[in-house]
């Protein structure tokens, strides 16, 4: 069975060395190396209005990995969800939202430092409306879940720990224009 898989990484420079320790804290899953199984979700992450940016391809050996797979029958909407609030800030608008967000972690929390690896949707402006709308009680639990449902060009993987950053092997890079995966980008999520 092959465990090598290619993955890529948008950003505004080429990373031929992710490092562990770096990024944001309040990333989706937390401190980790974002990347995508999309060649063009990579170059859509990668550009802004203002510059181009890099699709970074790399192979990851997966062979070994303790792997969190999010959007397995295992989990639900609401383990996603409680892993999201524990990272990503929030705008709390009430006393009931606030109990739903520590009710959806005691409840639904899991550990992504506990994985090597963790596959799972992106929280993108988009997905980001729809997880604060439901913590708010904007809408249902089945609403979010129809939501969420955008296959794969919606996922992510997180290299989440030291071992999983040794299996990377950077491949090279191309360039994301501005001009094609900007436009790309605003039609996904108008």
């Amino acid at each position: 069975m092959n465990h090598l898989i290619t993955i890529y990484h948008g950003s505004n420079q080429i990373i031929e060395t992710p490092a562990y320790g770096k990024g944001k804290r309040n990333n989706d899953f937390g401190l980790g190396f974002y990347c995508t199984e999309s060649n063009e979700l990579a170059k859509e992450w990668a550009v802004s209005s203002l510059r181009d940016g890099f699709s970074n391809r790399y192979t990851l050996d997966t062979e070994f990995l303790n792997i969190l797979r999010l959007n397995s029958p295992k989990y639900t909407i609401l383990n996603w969800m409680a892993v999201l609030v524990s990272h990503r800030l929030f705008s709390i608008r009430n006393p009931v939202a606030k109990r739903a967000k520590q009710y959806l972690i005691d409840n639904f929390g899991v550990n992504v430092n506990a994985f090597d690896l963790v596959i799972g949707y992106r929280a993108d402006d988009s997905y980001f409306d729809y997880a604060e709308a439901f913590l708010n009680n904007g809408i249902t639990v089945g609403q979010l879940s129809r939501a969420m449902q955008l296959g794969k060009l919606g996922e992510q993987i997180v290299l989440k720990s030291e071992f999983a950053f040794s299996k990377i092997q950077y491949e090279g890079f191309e360039i994301a224009e501005k001009s094609t995966w900007y436009v790309l980008r605003k039609a996904r999520y108008d």
